[in-house]
């Protein structure tokens, strides 16, 4: 005898319930139970909605990446009571990327009206949508999610997506809090590469409010691979931006977390250290220091970012020709010879920071 939908989805919950602490080793059972109940609902009678759990079961199989087209084949046929239609009319256009259309019938719904699962699923679903203009309510939904979904993906993903719409909207606040709680339970998810980019960029976007102690608390949830990762990117980002502050700090994390038994730094570390003086008044002897550095710990991308670096330190020390300019442009006073050495810094630099939004952008 065929099992139901629901008992079928059941197993999925509970398999994503193990990728969620962080057993990877699930997601090939994961897939495959997705397969097997797409295979189930592309079979299945009114008759089997007869039973409600059948009914939360398509809901849930929806939300829990399903095929799309299945569901709106399901939807199509079946006769649902009018909160169930709404309901999986929101999560299919959410499904289809239609934000306008699922957010259009989600406003006549509410979540606590259905199980747990499917509230906090479709209170994530909400927090999504709504994260674009309406901060207070998508937090709340997004809150609403965590409750009822404790250890499971959705409390995952509400988290990470609550980190990112902090940093949007600029709470320093809120996102440290909820980076915090990220790192205390979810570091080994297999999606917590995108949480530690998102905290990463929200430490620079939010620099000017964010408690740096309340950062290193955070990280020190991490193991150390994942600690020196942070470090390594934060300092990169503060080296290109010229953050002198930041950039000592990160460089000086990294310390504590050596690579190999015999203590050596990154050479990623000395690399971003170096690049926060290569438009400085030493800028010979960084020219010297990135000169010397030996590439062989460095990825392609790095690579390509040190010989800008040390392209840019060579235009910095040449050696500039009063006759080369036009009258008008040769200084003419010490505070003149000064303001165009500013400039010269300013625009290195910015070129500096434009090499290396390209070689993020080509993934070099």
């Amino acid at each position: 005898m065929d099992l139901q939908p629901y008992q079928m989805v059941r197993s999925l919950q509970l398999v994503q319930d193990r990728i969620a602490g962080g057993d990877h080793a699930s997601l090939p059972m994961q897939n495959k139970l997705l397969e097997m109940i797409d295979t189930r609902f592309r079979s299945s009678s009114q008759e089997d909605f007869s039973d409600e759990r059948n009914i939360r079961a398509l809901l849930v199989y929806a939300m829990s990446g399903g095929n799309p087209s299945t569901v709106a084949s399901r939807l199509g046929r079946l006769e649902l009571p009018d909160m169930d239609r709404t309901a999986g009319d929101a999560v299919l256009a959410y499904l289809l990327g239609d934000a306008v259309q699922a957010r259009t019938a989600l406003a006549s719904i509410d979540p606590t009206r259905y199980a747990n699962d499917v509230a906090a699923f479709l209170s994530l679903i909400m927090g999504s949508v709504l994260a674009g203009d309406r901060y207070d309510e998508a937090l709340s939904h997004l809150d609403r999610a965590r409750l009822l979904g404790p250890g499971t993906l959705v409390e995952e993903a509400a988290l990470r997506r609550t980190v990112a719409l902090a940093v949007a909207k600029g709470d320093g606040e809120r996102f440290i809090a909820a980076s915090e709680q990220y790192a205390r339970r979810f570091l080994r998810s297999p999606y917590a590469a995108q949480f530690a980019e998102a905290f990463v960029e929200g430490t620079i976007n939010l620099r000017e409010t964010l408690n740096l102690t309340r950062f290193e608390q955070t990280v020190d949830w991490m193991t150390g691979e994942q600690a020196r990762t942070i470090y390594l990117r934060l300092s990169r980002q503060a080296a290109i931006d010229g953050d002198a502050e930041l950039l000592a700090f990160a460089t000086d994390r990294v310390k504590k977390y050596p690579v190999g038994r015999d203590g050596m730094r990154d050479a990623r570390a000395e690399l971003y250290s170096t690049l926060s003086s290569v438009t400085s008044t030493t800028v010979t002897e960084t020219l010297d220091r990135l000169e010397g550095l030996n590439n062989a710990g460095l990825s392609v991308k790095d690579r390509a970012l040190l010989e800008a670096a040390k392209t840019v330190a060579h235009e910095v020390v040449a050696p500039v020709s009063p006759q080369s300019l036009p009258a008008t442009a040769r200084p003419a006073t010490d505070a003149d010879e000064a303001a165009i050495d500013r400039g010269l810094i300013e625009s290195t630099r910015a070129r500096l920071g434009e090499i290396d939004k390209l070689l993020e952008e080509s993934g070099r």
